[in-house]
């Protein structure tokens, strides 16, 4: 399953980064791929002014920036009542791609994650799966963000969920009795 030309041509993609040569870098593969539209920021409070005022269809972020770094940044856009869209795809971007980190940002609702240096093809690997497989999001009391869970395998837990799960629009925000709700992107 592969992104075709055309779906290529419709992207928007907003690049969260602050080193002008990682956005060229990415603007440069993301051209070739035949993404037309790219828009920039150099940190997340920037991007949210970018946000504002266009919409896009991908994030690709970086994690160490100032004033507002990546990581805050996805914690704002799942979980901020002023975030402009909760449920947009974001790629964090990092030098450091420990386990630890991998799984933070995991946690604070990144949908996938690119360790530098960038090769393309990688890059094509995060943006196809963003944009053709989806990741449903959940919504816990502690958690707003795309299904961890990789693998469909049945939880056998002692928590595991008694009834199914919701479906639920951009602005709902009530849970289901187990606490969990859920949306496709």
């Amino acid at each position: 399953m592969a992104l075709t030309s055309e779906q290529f041509e419709q992207l928007t993609v907003l690049i969260v980064e602050d080193n002008p040569h990682t956005v060229g870098l990415l603007s440069r593969i993301l051209r070739s791929f035949g993404v037309r539209t790219i828009a920039t920021a150099t940190d997340g409070s920037d991007a949210f002014s970018v946000l504002r005022a266009r919409a896009v269809d991908v994030i690709i972020c970086d994690w160490n920036m100032r004033p507002l770094d990546g990581l805050r940044f996805v914690r704002l856009m799942r979980l901020s009542p002023d975030s402009p869209n909760p449920f947009v795809p974001i790629i964090m971007l990092t030098a450091h791609a420990e386990a630890n980190r991998v799984e933070e940002a995991r946690d604070a609702g990144a949908n996938e994650f690119l360790a530098k240096p960038i090769s393309p093809a990688t890059l094509l690997s995060r943006l196809t799966s963003v944009v053709l497989a989806p990741r449903e999001f959940i919504k816990t009391k502690d958690y707003f963000g795309p299904d961890r869970r990789r693998q469909n395998r049945p939880f056998g837990g002692p928590e595991r969920r008694r009834q199914g799960p919701k479906e639920m629009s951009a602005d709902d925000g009530e849970a289901s009795a187990d606490g969990t709700t859920r949306r496709t992107a």
